[in-house]
Formats: C-alpha cells, structure tokens, sequence
C-alpha cells in the first residue's frame, strides 16, 4: 500500500485548493459534538482529525433523510468527504450491495458514490463504546475508502487504498512525496495499538457470527426485558451506519417520496386492514438484531453491524446492545 507524506500546512492549502473544485466535508469539533461541516477557507483549521467518530454517519450523504425520487435530478456535483472513521467505511460496503446490485440499481445511489472521494480517517484513540474489531472491522481502513488520512506531529501521512485514488492524488494533490520509513512504521504501530486496546476492551464480546447465533436462539424474555426502556424513538436505526429501510409516500402531482424509516417505529410492518406482525413493543425490538445479526447475513456478505456504537450513545433508554450480547453469552 502506497504511503505518502505532507507538512501539515501544505495540506490545509491542498484542502484550499480543492475547494475550488469540490465540496468538502470534514469532522469538527464543538462544544456538544463532533460532526461534518461544510468546510471553508475559514475553518479548514478546525478540522478534526483521526478521533472517532462525527455524530452523524456516513451513510447520510448516500441516502438522504428525504429525497423526491422523482422531480429532483441526478446531481453531478463532486465532493469530498474527509475523515470518516473505519466503521463507516466499512458500513458502505453492505449500501454498496444492496443499493448497486445488478438487478436493482439505485441511480441516486450510484450517482452520489460516483462523484465522491472518501478520504477516511484512521482512529488513534477509542471511545467507550467502540468495539469494531470485535466484528472483524479494522479502525483503519485497508478498502472501501479511497485515501486515509492520519495526522502525526505536523505532519499528514496518506494511505492511497483505491484506483479512484490514485486517480484523485495524481490530479488534485500535486507535490506529495512518498512517505520515510520511519514515519511508515510509526503509523503501523499506531495501528496494532489501537486494536490491541480495542480487542483487549472487548475480549467477552462473542464475535459477529457467533452473536447471530445467540439471537437466533435468545428466549422471549431477554427481549421483553431490554426493550422494557424502549421507547420507540428510533435513533439506533436512524443513526445507524447500515439501517437503510425506507418508505415511497405517494404526493399529489405523481410525486415520491423517499424517506427514511426504522423498524423500532410502531406500524412499520402494518398492512392493509390494520395487521401488524410487529405490533408489540419487544418484537419490534428483536426485529432489529435479528436482521442486523442473522437475516443480513444470510443475504449479503458485508457485515451490517459495524462496531460503531452509536445506537448504544443514542438511546433515550439506556439500553446497551453489547450487555445483551454478553448476557447471552454467559
């Protein structure tokens, strides 16, 4: 893997620059949160680096909220988001598969990854909840990004993942000079450290597989007692890197709607004359690992929980999905 290095100032003038081409995105830094911003010449500054992980995931700029799928065109607007943590990244990868599958292919999707460079961010510090690599998922990105990005002492050492990055480098980031050995070797050990300390956090933690085992097999009750502080809300699906169920609300004028929606919802699966095979409130809630830990994995390849642990910093209730593993497990 091609790894190259720049001054850190350089780089905030190569940002500059491609501003004049692009939209950027980047994680910053407030007082309440860490998020994407819109960057600017103005605060290129503020932008945070390789701490994970913005409140809002990748999978936004992807699938919208809202979208009217059919009076607004296809944009062909290019961007680039820099900073996405590993996990986001890798939660592309299951959007990927099913929104650029051969026999359903989403335009808006494809469109949206077409005219986007990724340049991820590679984690050097861990919050409370991540446990990424307790699902095979590394806090640096080896694919599904284009370029990552880590920022030691002053300077900002690359990693060039994709063709498309290549591409980006040789057009966009003029002057940058592979990389000194040292500077090399200090990013891989910074890597092993991070998953050592994420895999020593999560050491109990049973593996991706074997969790979907154990909810398969999980007795009513460990459901009725977790979603006991469910309050229907939906912020883990919502925020969720993976979660991509949505609703087509019919408008007036032939219009479409496509909109986000989250199995935690009361009526997501009622039908025509009021059935609702999710009308209670712990079915709902194991719906949800169900098709995050068996269901998914029985149709797509990619993982479709990334380790990220948003759902658990989101929930009104408190409710902590690794104590429910862990619980099964014993």
């Amino acid at each position: 893997m091609q790894y190259l290095s720049i001054k850190k100032s350089d780089w905030d003038n190569h940002v500059d620059q491609l501003l004049l081409s692009f939209s950027v995105f980047a994680p910053v830094k407030n007082e309440y949160s860490l998020d994407y911003e819109e960057i600017s010449s103005e605060n290129i500054s503020n932008i945070s680096y390789n701490i994970p992980k913005p409140a809002t995931p990748l999978k936004n700029f992807f699938l919208p909220v809202k979208e009217n799928v059919t009076s607004e065109g296809i944009s062909g607007k290019k961007r680039v988001i820099l900073g996405s943590p590993g996990c986001d990244v890798a939660g592309l990868r299951l959007l990927d598969e099913i929104y650029l599958d051969r026999e359903f292919n989403d335009i808006f999707y494809r469109s949206r990854r077409d005219n986007t460079i990724i340049i991820a961010s590679d984690c050097l510090r861990i919050q409370e909840h991540c446990h990424c690599t307790a699902y095979g998922i590394r806090p640096y990105p080896e694919d599904g990004a284009d370029l990552s990005v880590m920022l030691i002492d002053d300077v900002v050492l690359l990693r060039v993942i994709s063709q498309k990055g290549i591409d980006f480098k040789n057009s966009f980031l003029p002057g940058l000079t592979p990389a000194d050995d040292s500077l090399v070797s200090e990013a891989e050990n910074n890597h092993r450290k991070i998953e050592s300390m994420l895999r020593d956090k999560w050491v109990d933690l049973p593996d991706y597989s074997k969790t979907g085992e154990l909810v398969a097999g999980a007795k009513p009750g460990i459901w009725k007692k977790y979603s006991s502080r469910c309050v229907s809300c939906g912020a883990c699906t919502v925020i969720c890197p993976t979660c991509s169920c949505f609703l087509l609300i019919d408008k007036p004028g032939f219009e479409k709607i496509k909109q986000q929606d989250a199995c935690q919802y009361p009526g997501f699966e009622r039908v025509a004359g009021g059935e609702d095979p999710l009308f209670r409130l712990s079915d709902r809630f194991r719906n949800r690992y169900m098709c995050k830990y068996v269901w998914k994995p029985q149709k797509f390849r990619a993982s479709a929980c990334t380790g990220c642990g948003r759902c658990t910093e989101a929930c009104i209730g408190k409710i902590d999905k690794n104590e429910l593993f862990l619980e099964l497990s014993k």
